[in-house]
């Protein structure tokens, strides 16, 4: 792997990388702007296996002044998990209030979350509905249905791989350098640009040894939940929400690749329907990764649905 010699891209806007004491953790965030109290602040939320950076692109592309927070959340990027074995989903929702109390108390918010942390946002605007003014969700699709006979075999397949995880047979996979990091990233999204690629690559890793590039979240992430997604419960919290609701979906459909089938976006649409106020647009020419893909139109339609 030769090292990379083309143009990096080149951040328009920088950020501000503070730690915040948070429940027991010393949370990493991006911070672009200052407060300013006629403004609403934005809140910007990575999904699994990234980190705040990643919004980068998207913030260069706004057009208006925004007071923006994005963090990494516990366990990714700069943010430690404090030695976790496994991760709960109600933790994410714990740790964003904390930051709101901390950035933004007393005030109402605008959230953005991609993939998990829109799925974070959703259920956050459900739980507290008085605190979130508007929610533009990037393809955080949630998971299939469950059924309560899944539990036994859930609880067993969660007790065999903390096992696993405990004898380092889920450690994540490292890189020679970072161009190859990089690499990873194109191959991955095939529309993401070597510039960029390699921008977003210093990033998401670190070589956290000489020649060993590893990527910034911890392995125990990939360690199922005990937990079954309840769709009951995730439609009751929808039926709460207050807040105008943007749904982003990508043109590419990456539930089919995922899911094949067992969840599809006409069930993601049907669930939809128990949010009081909902939008749903498509942003063409992306898949998942949209606000790398098109940042400038998703910017835009952030904007736009901010008003």
């Amino acid at each position: 792997m030769t090292p990379y010699d083309g143009q990096m891209y080149q951040a328009q806007r920088i950020s501000n990388s503070e730690f915040v004491p948070i429940r027991s953790l010393n949370y990493h965030v991006r911070r672009w702007g200052e407060p300013n109290p006629g403004t609403t602040p934005l809140v910007l939320l990575h999904g699994w296996m990234d980190v705040a950076a990643s919004f980068q692109f998207v913030v260069d592309a706004l057009k208006q002044d925004h007071f923006i927070i994005a963090p990494d959340w516990r366990g990714f990027g700069l943010t430690a998990s404090g030695g976790a074995d496994c991760f709960w989903y109600p933790d994410y929702l714990a740790d964003l209030e904390a930051l709101l109390d901390h950035y933004a108390p007393g005030q109402v918010v605008h959230l953005v979350g991609h993939s998990m942390g829109g799925n974070v946002a959703m259920l956050y605007a459900g739980i507290r509905p008085e605190r979130v003014a508007k929610l533009i969700n990037l393809e955080g699709f949630g998971l299939p249905a469950s059924q309560p006979e899944q539990a036994p075999g859930r609880y067993a397949q969660w007790l065999g791989e903390l096992k696993a995880h405990a004898q380092g047979q889920m450690a994540l996979k490292t890189y020679p350098t970072l161009a190859a990091v990089a690499e990873r990233l194109m191959k991955t999204n095939r529309r993401l640009g070597a510039d960029k690629a390699h921008w977003l690559a210093g990033h998401w890793s670190a070589e956290l040894k000489p020649g060993q590039w590893s990527i910034l979240g911890e392995s125990a992430h990939k360690i199922t939940s005990a937990q079954l997604y309840r769709e009951d419960e995730v439609l009751a919290v929808f039926r709460a929400i207050r807040a105008p609701v943007l749904m982003l979906e990508a043109s590419d459909d990456s539930m089919a690749q995922w899911w094949k089938g067992s969840f599809t976006l006409a069930q993601h649409h049907a669930r939809l329907k128990s949010v009081p106020q909902v939008e749903i647009t498509q942003v063409p020419d992306c898949g998942h990764m949209l606000h790398h893909d098109q940042p400038h139109a998703v910017a835009a339609l952030i904007e736009g649905f901010l008003g």
